[in-house]
């Protein structure tokens, strides 16, 4: 078994109405509920938006420190799921999976292999 990084990418702007955010809440609850079920969910959390971040950055011996995001962009990391799958086919159905109840793009990707997988 190998772990997935599972990352949801959320657009900037104004979230859903709470009508609409509570139902996919629910189902996100129901989803994290099967992955537990099946023995793949490891871990998941939902991020503060980028204005909440801190960048610390190495600089001829020095560690800088900025506010906010490290790259400006379009979309941001809103939260990530991490599981553990058979292989890649199977990490890519719960991405299918969680991108349906979501609505936002999923990144699936394996972490580098671990000792004694």
């Amino acid at each position: 078994m190998k772990n997935y990084l599972l990352s949801v990418y959320q657009p900037e702007g104004t979230p859903p109405p709470a009508d609409v955010l509570e139902k996919i809440m629910q189902e996100l609850a129901a989803l994290r509920d099967e992955m537990r079920a099946a023995g793949a969910w490891v871990f998941s959390g939902g991020l503060n938006a980028p204005s909440t971040a801190t960048v610390l950055r190495f600089d001829r011996g020095d560690v800088l420190m900025t506010d906010g995001p490290f790259a400006e962009g379009k979309e941001y990391l809103g939260g990530f799921t991490i599981v553990r799958a058979a292989d890649l086919d199977s990490a890519l159905e719960w991405g299918r999976r969680l991108a349906q109840v979501v609505t936002l793009p999923i990144e699936v990707r394996p972490f580098v292999d671990e000792a004694g997988d």
